[in-house]
């Protein structure tokens, strides 16, 4: 029984260190693609262009979707997960556009 107690917990274990990685990876990966959209937002204060742009957003968000279904995620969650991002980068251009 204390084996498969121990097993349980090296598996546990192994799991919650991916995770972890994992987390790390996404904070630095959103970090960097604020960072690209900040200079977009820069880019279109600078030239007076709107700080949204619908049909970019919707083909963005259909490409996720379908990224989404090949690595098994759910498209639902990965299209709610791009529009809280992307109304966050709208945020951060108009306040470029002040």
């Amino acid at each position: 029984m204390t084996d498969h107690i121990s097993l349980a917990a090296d598996l546990l274990k192994g799991h919650r260190d991916s995770i972890d990685r994992l987390d790390a990876i996404l904070v630095y990966t959103l970090g960097e693609r604020f960072k690209h959209t900040q200079a977009v937002g820069k880019l279109k204060a600078e030239h007076d262009l709107p700080p949204s742009d619908p049909a970019r957003e919707a083909a963005q968000i259909a490409r996720l979707e379908d990224l989404a279904s090949q690595a098994d995620l759910d498209p639902e969650f990965a299209k709610k997960f791009l529009n809280f991002i992307i109304a966050e980068v709208i945020q951060h251009h108009k306040q470029h556009k002040s």
